[in-house]
């Protein structure tokens, strides 16, 4: 990403970082829900590119902190965070709604040390709950929703998130995981100090600061409770600026209290386009986890036409061009047609080509753990190659992505400056439209999830439409 953002300070609401862009496109969907007028960036957005939107109530820059190392955060977040600063009062670090994360990849307390180092902040407030998403933080444990299942899990248990390839989470009191990443001091406010009112949670707010911590862990299991932590969060943001990690579960918060206290959006409400049917689409597929291969299933049921992929040939950089052109010509015949392709590299967690692409990294020298952060990173890159090779030989009106690496990295490969929300698709996915950069891009609808994202009909619905 290039240098800071040169706008006007802090004309907008609020200002977030998507550390993923299934991520940011989910933090996109709830303000654009909420009546708000935002739209989500790739770089930092200089004045012309904000002109050209009109006045935005929120503004988002799409990234992959979630892929980097601690080194790599080092290097790459402080100006943007600063950028960030610059446009809002409020500056939202967005995670993953189930904050799956390590010390060596992904790290959340790492994110929380530079954001301190960097804008000079005092305790940073920690947002997981968001019951719109099945995800709510108890007494500072973390659950979430299966989509596989429909069950509520405490995340250790999670069937999908303790077993996730990269990033398994074995630990459901997010102040120990986060302080595993980084030495911090936390505290929290419970359900029990929202439950009792503002009052009380204005004291249990004052007492945290108090004891000197540097997080500050807010539980929420009910719309209500996020109505009550936006209000919480807007006041210290009147009082100075405020940076924040979390899931979506922010955006609600705020844009609930906003909407509660007169100050709801400039747009008057909620609407958003219907998704509506269209004739082709190309559907790209990174994710290993068992809701998607569920969805891969069912959108095959469909019609989509199965091309799968072999991770591990894809790591070989003599053999790529010409698996590149295969792969290619197949997806685009399939498109000539008059029928849409549906790539995957994996269907579940189980899938042995998984296996197969690691095995091929360790016996070329890296460690397991490696070969699975490694292997994912380049199969995102060569998936992203893929898709731009795909649509330059053959164009659809309508991009179906799966995958938190995938998504960024194709959107990255086809370079658009800005998404905007079209339609309400399933919740934490948004259909978007695409603006800006070369004419590969502009103008086209494209839908993103990750891996825990939308019912087992999500690329039917996506293809097919949905109200």
């Amino acid at each position: 990403m290039s240098g800071p953002a040169q706008a006007s300070p802090r004309h907008a609401r609020l200002a977030f970082y998507g550390d993923d862009f299934t991520g940011s496109t989910d933090a996109l969907e709830a303000l654009a829900g909420a009546g708000l007028r935002c739209a989500l960036f790739l770089e930092p957005p200089q004045p012309g590119s904000l002109e050209a939107f009109g006045e935005l109530d929120a503004i988002g820059l799409a990234g992959h902190g979630r892929a980097m190392s601690p080194a790599e955060m080092d290097e790459a977040l402080p100006p943007l965070l600063q950028a960030l600063a610059q446009v809002a009062p409020i500056v939202h670090y967005k995670v993953c709604s189930t904050f799956d994360s390590a010390p060596h990849v992904g790290s959340i307390g790492r994110v929380i040390e530079i954001a301190r180092r960097t804008l000079g902040c005092g305790a940073v407030p920690i947002v997981a709950g968001n019951p719109a998403l099945g995800r709510y933080c108890l007494f500072g444990h973390l659950y979430a929703r299966s989509g596989t299942d429909g069950r509520v899990y405490r995340i250790d248990r999670h069937p999908i998130m303790r077993v996730h390839p990269v990033t398994p989470m074995d630990e459901s009191d997010l102040a120990v995981h986060i302080a595993r990443q980084a030495p911090l001091r936390f505290a929290g406010v419970t359900l029990a100090d929202l439950d009792r009112g503002p009052e009380a949670a204005e004291a249990a707010w004052r007492a945290a600061l108090e004891t000197g911590a540097e997080a500050v862990l807010i539980d929420a299991a009910s719309p209500a409770h996020l109505t009550e932590v936006g209000r919480l969060l807007q006041a210290q943001a009147q009082v100075s600026p405020l940076f924040v990690v979390g899931s979506s579960g922010l955006q609600y918060a705020l844009t609930q209290w906003w909407r509660a206290s007169g100050q709801g959006g400039a747009a008057g409400g909620a609407a958003l386009g219907q998704v509506e049917a269209v004739d082709q689409v190309l559907a790209v597929s990174g994710s290993a986890s068992a809701l998607t291969a569920l969805q891969i299933e069912a959108g095959l049921a469909a019609g989509l036409v199965e091309v799968a992929v072999q991770a591990h040939e894809l790591l070989d950089a003599a053999a790529w061009p010409a698996v590149r052109e295969a792969l290619v010509a197949r997806a685009t015949a399939v498109l000539a047609e008059g029928r849409s392709p549906l790539l995957h590299t994996a269907r579940g967690p189980d899938d042995p080509r998984i296996g197969r692409m690691v095995e091929a990294l360790v016996a070329a020298g890296r460690t397991p753990d490696a070969a699975r952060l490694e292997g994912g990173r380049l199969l995102g890159q060569r998936l992203a190659e893929l898709t731009r090779a795909i649509l330059e030989r053959a164009r659809v009106p309508r991009l179906l992505l799966a995958g938190g690496d995938t998504s960024s990295l194709v959107m990255q490969a086809l370079g658009p400056q800005a998404l905007t929300v079209a339609a309400r698709l399933s919740p934490g996915a948004p259909l978007c439209r695409l603006h800006g950069g070369d004419a590969l891009a502009h103008g086209m609808q494209a839908a993103l999830k990750g891996g825990q994202m939308g019912g087992p009909d999500f690329f039917e619905r996506a293809w097919r439409g949905a109200r």
